[in-house]
């Protein structure tokens, strides 16, 4: 049987287990008169559609996120609350993660970056991008416990550094100390260009260098998230006040 090549892609992609249980489910009354290559056609095409939820929930579920329910479409976007609804609806898109660009969600405490962000995250995981969440404070605990392990340091920047789309909550809200500013430095250089990493902090640009020890180590790190990044200002109201 002859199948495009667009057909012969879905089938190395999936295997032959999704699409026997496709051929195995068909309705033979609604299947009758059809040609064998156009059943295997309609098996190959609800296989696929099968394969690929599944992959997004895999995907999704991996991600860590601490907000699983979130959703762009569920952001509230009351008027009064400042946060642009054409720059969210654009991110939505995941084009930056195209572009490897990254996104800063800045505002006070309350005001929603990491739902937005778990929100991009998932966007992210249904156009099958393999996302993460990670708190900055977990992100340091998790390295210093792998720098106890032979050759545990470079795996874990390695691991951080492969997903196409990187949270990272919490970010610059505890001073990190020389040694995982280093670290910092080679995750940022490994993801520069290739992957997207989105910001949640409570601090603007101008606290940034300073928060980052105001040396090399930090003009290096900016330098490596700051000129390809879209900043979000997230507005002033608390967000947990407002659903309490």
């Amino acid at each position: 049987m002859d199948v495009n090549a667009e057909t012969a892609r879905k089938l190395r992609e999936m295997g032959a287990a999704e699409l026997l249980a496709a051929l195995s489910a068909q309705d033979e009354a609604v299947c009758a008169g059809m040609a064998f290559a156009e059943r295997v056609q309609m098996a190959v095409d609800e296989a696929h559609s099968d394969f690929i939820t599944q992959k997004v929930r895999n995907l999704t579920r991996r991600a860590g996120l601490r907000y699983s329910e979130a959703d762009v479409r569920s952001v509230d976007f009351f008027e009064g609350r400042g946060l642009d609804r054409v720059a969210v609806a654009e991110l939505a898109t995941c084009g930056f993660v195209g572009r490897g660009e990254n996104v800063v969600l800045q505002g006070l405490t309350g005001t929603g970056k990491t739902y937005l962000a778990c929100a991009l995250a998932k966007a992210a995981c249904a156009r099958r991008v393999r996302s993460c969440y990670v708190r900055q404070p977990d992100l340091e605990d998790l390295w210093r416990e792998s720098r106890d392990r032979p050759g545990g340091e470079r795996k874990l920047v390695r691991k951080y550094g492969a997903f196409g789309l990187l949270v990272i909550d919490e970010w610059l809200l505890d001073r990190p100390d020389t040694e995982f500013r280093s670290m910092l430095l080679e995750l940022m250089e490994l993801r520069y260009g290739t992957a997207s990493t989105v910001f949640c902090t409570q601090f603007k640009k101008k606290d940034w260098h300073p928060r980052l020890g105001g040396g090399v180590h930090a003009d290096a790190i900016m330098d490596r998230i700051v000129h390809n990044a879209v900043w979000v200002d997230m507005g002033e109201a608390n967000m947990r006040q407002r659903r309490g």
